[in-house]
């Protein structure tokens, strides 16, 4: 009897053990099911919510050539439709890359967003007008549900280095997909080479100087200019590569004076409106005096990439910025929104042989610039990303969205 009660509670035991066990490995195999049922429904909203950004262009539709808030986020360009994006409603994303920057002359307490491109390439917006990323998920009805983050990068890397520096001017420009060489691709370029003269009276100018060339297999091509003579020449070069309906843009420049510059800034993009600022101002409330001459321009891309100058209507487009207190910045006013190339050569006072010149993209995509807009994906648990491949104005982008949950997923991480 008392065998037959040990035997007993023992096959209880066994039972009630192998029951735990298999409900611990149901459990598991469904809480696995459950998070993967979790990602697949991040990965679906990633998809839709990438062609939502990129195929309405928001409210107002002209919200990007505005100043104030959008009241619907979108970033597709209203005069077109499928992925072609609206290059000005990109410049007003607050760029997740960028740095912030301080200019006290305007009077007002103002900071600024700068996204650059190396030396003399840069574009810098009040932040004031700029969306942010907390705006951004308020607008998608998606706050405190998901993050984002959204990049647009030029599918074609288009690099200029020098190898010549005069008689002749040699430049080779190396153009790659997606690690690949754009073999035989076409390029258009424009140099643009500037005059420094001697005169107090005269302002420093460039001419344009557009051609074509072909790559070779391997994606490069060698560009020379045999009356550029001087090694100190200043000048600066925009290559355009062309290939099966691909575009893409590299650039290079050389100045003669690297300790100072003219920094454009835009002061108001519903008024088109640009600030020229002394560099020495730039983050440096008690600079120094020192001028600058310079002579602004603004040129747009033809059908056939190449540069044609617009008349800009103010009466600042040449004259003289100084930095320290008590000297004003300047105040002109691009003509158009017809994305393009503010071009502003600029000379030293003091001392007329050394200058340079900075280019100032109106619009994204003007000078290839890329654009990261949001949270930071690399802080998350699990992120879905998708892609679409985008034109804005005639530069081809890849669009990656990269979408995560605001909640903890539930199951075994």
């Amino acid at each position: 009897m008392v065998s037959a009660t040990i035997d007993h509670m023992i096959s209880i035991t066994i039972f009630l053990a192998a029951l735990l066990l298999f409900i611990s490995m149901f459990s598991q195999t469904n809480e696995t099911a459950i998070i993967y049922q979790q990602h697949r429904a991040i990965a679906t909203k990633c998809s839709d919510l990438l062609d939502d950004i990129l195929l309405n262009p928001g409210s107002p539709v002209t919200w990007g050539q505005e100043s104030t808030y959008p009241k619907g986020f979108g970033l597709q360009d209203p005069e077109f439709t499928q992925y072609q994006l609206s290059t000005f409603s990109l410049m007003r994303l607050s760029s997740s890359t960028g740095s912030t920057v301080t200019y006290g002359k305007t009077g007002q307490d103002v900071t600024y967003k700068s996204v650059t491109d190396g030396f003399g390439n840069s574009l810098i917006m009040p932040q004031s007008e700029l969306v942010n990323y907390s705006s951004a998920l308020n607008l998608l009805g998606i706050n405190n549900t998901y993050g984002f983050q959204l990049s647009l990068t030029p599918i074609l890397d288009v690099a200029v280095s020098e190898n010549h520096a005069a008689n002749p001017l040699s430049l080779t420009v190396n153009a790659s997909g997606n690690g690949f060489p754009l073999a035989d691709a076409a390029i258009s370029y424009c140099l643009l080479e500037v005059s420094l003269p001697s005169s107090e009276s005269e302002y420093p100018s460039y001419t344009l100087q557009n051609g074509t060339a072909t790559a070779d297999d391997t994606g490069a091509c060698v560009v020379q200019f045999p009356d550029v003579t001087g090694a100190n020449q200043v000048y600066a070069f925009i290559a355009y590569v062309h290939l099966d309906g691909l575009v893409g843009i590299g650039t290079y420049q050389r100045e003669s004076s690297a300790d100072q510059s003219v920094v454009p800034i835009v002061d108001d993009a519903s008024q088109q409106g640009i600030l020229l600022a002394h560099s020495f101002d730039i983050n440096d409330s008690n600079a120094v005096a020192s001028s600058l001459k310079y002579n602004a321009t603004f040129v747009v891309s033809t059908e056939d990439f190449n540069l044609r100058e617009m008349p800009i209507y103010s009466t600042n487009t040449t004259g003289v910025v100084t930095s320290g207190f008590g000297n004003p910045y300047i105040n002109v006013t691009i003509p158009t929104y017809t994305p393009g190339i503010l071009i502003v050569p600029y000379q030293q006072v003091d001392n007329p042989a050394l200058g340079g010149v900075v280019m100032m993209p109106w619009g994204i995509s003007s000078l290839g610039f890329p654009v990261t807009f949001g949270g930071d994906p690399r802080l998350q648990e699990w992120v879905a990303t998708d892609l679409r491949q985008v034109t804005i104005n005639h530069v081809t982008y890849q669009a990656k969205l990269s979408l995560w949950s605001s909640t903890v997923l539930q199951g075994i991480m």
